[in-house]
């Protein structure tokens, strides 16, 4: 009956947009003009509640087609709101008939990982580089010169050496609706470290404006002129090749390319199918969990959520010499008036050689699924079966998502690890425990041995920009206490990290060797030195004794 009411509302929102202006006998209707209807849609946007122009303007602002954001403004109550932006992206749900939405938790994944890599005094997501990430994806081939420096131009560009401002290229080997080898370049001729989308591949050239430096293979043999370079009409200022323009280069091909790439991709209209209800049943299971908040835009947190089971809860059938396990793991996360905001369930198999059962059994099992959400108080419902014995683990939980207010500095979770690691470039933003760039595997008891490496990771929120450098700038401290006596104490800057956006992110791991067994608080003070403001994170951890290796016994003579 929902589904039916929501598709109601939606067909009723499109049909009206075809309906056709009542005409009056004594004045005829004067139809509004573009520039009307953008005044109109402005002063729409800004009456709407923060979270939903948020929403509208920084998660969805460069995937929404025009008819949908002409609809959404004409709604009149939150409720309506709340059921097109669940209607927008079940339209976009690639497989309606599992339970996961993969394109809406690929799109906040974008985000994430926007903001952390492209920030340049702006948040990642307003770039450029940003923009064409979260509407399009990572590049299949990216060919990056941060620094610039001395470049030989290709032959479609004139040839020759000259020295370039920090740029990079991006090719698609396709996109859809776009074509085949799309590639895009972006430009920082500031040095500030912003690119930008650039039609023109001469504007990377530093030498440009310097007569008789950089000059083409023609200009170099004096068959042609720098000064020729100025008096095109295709907008760009390249020189001219030996071998003619290419198709690539053809200003047509290029003002076609800049205009598509800007469109939001194009929505497959699919089929919806209920989401189907499950009975949770008592505990015979148990499992810890976590939840860790990492903020992705102004009105969106990363949840990731981590659940860990002892192996030993789990039952094993031998085959063939192998021990083999499995679990069901289904979760569920609704509002306190009982709408379901995401389903997810997936599948854990542990399999163990006879040798190594009997070890692995005092071992965990981990798994983790990172859902986006809006702040707010939610219920969250998760379910472990044991396949081969039928035993079931439950719980049911608030889960408070904090609002992280802009021009606040704030924090996400600190997380305890035991894995940290970069990831491949393929695998940025994807797989269990990835937050944008690394893997991070919380350790749920922030337990260790002395042989071990302790992880660290937190994100930083909105730190002031300097007006000259274009750049932030933060002090960071870390403290190690135990029994509120400090044991370890060092400091680094936002410089000395090489990250200088309003995000910060700290990741480290420390060797626990020199760490007496024993209860330990991490602080990490973060001072913002340009809006002098400052915030503490702390978690605890705990340290014992590193097991001894068996001793061999003495050879018998």
């Amino acid at each position: 009956m929902k589904r039916t009411i929501r598709v109601a509302i939606l067909a009723f929102l499109t049909a009206g947009l075809a309906l056709p202006a009542p005409a009056f006998a004594q004045e005829p209707a004067k139809e509004p003009g573009k520039q009307d209807k953008k005044k109109s849609d402005r002063a729409r946007e800004k009456e709407l509640d923060t979270p939903y122009r948020k929403w509208l303007k920084e998660e969805v602002g460069y995937i929404i087609m025009d008819e949908e954001r002409f609809a959404f403004l004409r709604l009149n109550t939150n409720e309506e709101r709340e059921q097109f932006i669940e209607q927008f992206w079940l339209r976009r749900d690639p497989s309606p008939d599992t339970v996961e939405n993969e394109f809406k938790e690929e799109h906040y994944r974008r985000i994430a990982y926007a903001n952390e890599r492209f920030a340049s005094g702006i948040p990642g997501w307003k770039t450029d580089r940003g923009r064409i990430y979260i509407m399009w994806g990572p590049a299949d081939e990216v060919e990056s010169h941060p620094t610039g420096g001395s470049y030989q131009r290709p032959s479609e560009e004139g040839g020759g050496s000259t020295s370039t401002y920090a740029f990079e290229k991006w090719r698609y080997r396709y996109l859809e609706g776009i074509g085949n080898d799309v590639i895009l370049e972006f430009v920082d001729p500031s040095g500030s470290g912003e690119y930008r989308l650039t039609m023109d591949p001469s504007e990377k050239d530093a030498l440009l404006m310097i007569p008789g430096a950089g000059l083409s293979d023609l200009e170099a043999m004096n068959m042609a002129s720098k000064t020729d370079r100025f008096t095109r009409a295709d907008g760009t200022r390249l020189p001219k090749t030996l071998a003619g323009q290419t198709s690539r280069m053809n200003q047509f091909e290029r003002l076609d390319l800049f205009a598509k790439i800007q469109r939001p991709p194009a929505v497959k209209f699919k089929d919806l199918e209920e989401v189907v209800n499950f009975r949770l049943i008592r505990n015979q299971i148990h499992f810890d969990y976590r939840f860790d908040y990492l903020r992705v835009t102004g009105d969106t947190v990363l949840v990731p959520i981590t659940i860990q089971i002892p192996n030993k809860e789990m039952s094993f059938k031998a085959t063939e010499g192998v021990h083999s396990g499995v679990l069901n793991i289904f979760g569920r996360i609704t509002t306190i008036t009982g709408r379901i905001i995401q389903t997810f369930e997936d599948v854990v198999n542990r399999d163990f050689p006879e040798t190594l059962l009997q070890a692995s059994l005092k071992g965990m099992s981990v798994y983790q699924k990172a859902v986006p959400l809006r702040p707010g108080l939610y219920k969250l419902d998760l379910v472990i079966k044991d396949v081969n014995s039928g035993n079931v683990g439950v719980i049911n939980t608030a889960l408070r998502v904090p609002r992280y207010e802009d021009n606040q500095l704030a924090a996400s979770t600190l997380i305890i690890a035991d894995q940290i690691e970069r990831v491949p470039a393929r695998q940025i933003g994807l797989g269990q425990f990835v937050i944008g760039a690394s893997k991070v595997r919380p350790r749920l008891d922030s337990t260790f041995t002395q042989a071990d490496r302790m992880g660290i990771y937190l994100q930083v929120y909105n730190l002031g920009i300097d007006e000259a450098s274009h750049k932030s700038a933060a002090a960071i401290e870390y403290r190690i206490r135990k029994d509120n006596t400090e044991v370890a104490k060092q400091a680094e800057t936002s410089d000395q990290l090489a990250q200088g956006g309003e995000q910060l992110t700290i990741e480290k791991t420390l060797s626990l060797a020199n760490f007496a067994p024993g209860k330990y608080k991490i602080e990490i003070q973060v001072t913002d030195q340009v809006g002098k403001k400052t915030i503490t994170p702390s978690a605890e951890f705990t340290v014992k004794p590193a097991e001894k290796a068996p001793e061999k016994s003495a050879a018998k003579n």
